[in-house]
């Protein structure tokens, strides 16, 4: 495995990162990593708990997005039904099963560190996203900040203004982080007229600030791409700001609650709902998050054939 002297041009400053979403042109096809046996060796290998499939409609307006069970197909079948059919493979963790990709993935970002001044990343994971020529996914937000690394194929992603509650509000961004709802958001056509649309090529990346929306579609060809997650100081607290005005919204029936991770008024919310979560855990309740149903399931001796699972 040959690997460039540098992974990532780092043409961008940690301000940037924050505050708007850009694309810049990245190395790490000369890892060799993304090859076709190096992934098929991944979908043999990968434990499955930690490997979802998913497939979806073909209209962006109407979401159709579905879990499946691929438990019985090999790496071959897997990545041979992801070129025939219309599916969504989502490799998770890779950083804690691959070591190879584990190394790649820290390499990445200490190279940003070192070059982006101010920025640091913490609790660094990533996921390897595999993906038939016509997929695509909803609009929607991620909770973690993240970096999508594009490989192979063709894909067009749209990133909508963030924190802008004409696109999301603060109230859904609250439920998401919390685990009350799916990440999905509803989308109207008209959203894209101020989006930033990218045409993403193999070997660039595309970024956006943490929770802004964004939807993809395939292009063109099998689509490869490694989607890594971070948390900067900064993410971290607007994490837990989004938790305590949940709290305050639901509980005390405040409105109108700023979104600022700075201040007084930051560290008298998270105080306070300090106390409450400290209180849970002394009388402890199961958290039930959200989770996708499980409805259909490949066949290995017809990979790229979806059945309906049993009600």
């Amino acid at each position: 495995m040959s690997v460039a002297t540098s992974l990532v041009d780092c043409t961008f400053t940690n301000q940037q990162l924050e505050d708007r979403p850009l694309t810049v042109q990245h190395h790490l096809l000369e890892t060799g990593l993304f090859d076709d046996e190096h992934l098929i060796r991944v979908l043999d290998t990968h434990p499955r708990d930690y490997l979802n499939v998913h497939t979806m409609g073909t209209d962006e307006n109407r979401n159709e997005w579905q879990e499946g069970d691929a438990s019985k197909l090999s790496g071959e079948q897997l990545w041979e039904a992801t070129q025939a059919g219309r599916l969504w493979l989502n490799v998770r963790n890779m950083a804690q099963h691959h070591t190879d990709y584990r190394n790649v993935i820290n390499d990445l970002y200490d190279e940003l560190e070192s070059k982006v001044p101010g920025f640091n990343a913490l609790e660094r994971s990533a996921n390897l996203l595999i993906s038939s020529p016509r997929a695509l996914v909803y609009y929607h937000l991620d909770i973690p900040c993240n970096m999508l690394w594009h490989m192979r194929g063709v894909k067009r992603v749209w990133a909508y203004p963030p924190r802008d509650d004409r696109y999301v509000t603060q109230q859904k961004v609250e439920d998401v982080i919390c685990g009350i709802c799916n990440e999905e958001l509803d989308y109207q056509p008209e959203f894209d007229a101020e989006a930033m649309v990218v045409d993403l090529q193999p070997g660039q990346m595309v970024t956006w600030p943490q929770n802004t929306p964004h939807r993809v579609s395939n292009l063109e060809g099998l689509n490869v791409s490694l989607t890594t997650e971070h948390l900067t100081p900064k993410a971290r607290r607007r994490i837990k700001l989004f938790r305590a005005n949940r709290f305050l919204r639901h509980t005390m029936g405040c409105r109108h609650l700023s979104q600022n991770t700075e201040g007084l008024g930051y560290r008298m919310k998270v105080s306070s709902y300090a106390f409450v979560r400290a209180w849970e855990k002394m009388f402890p309740k199961k958290a039930e998050g959200y989770h996708y149903p499980v409805t259909f399931k490949l066949d290995p001796s017809h990979p790229a054939k979806m059945e309906e699972m049993a009600k």
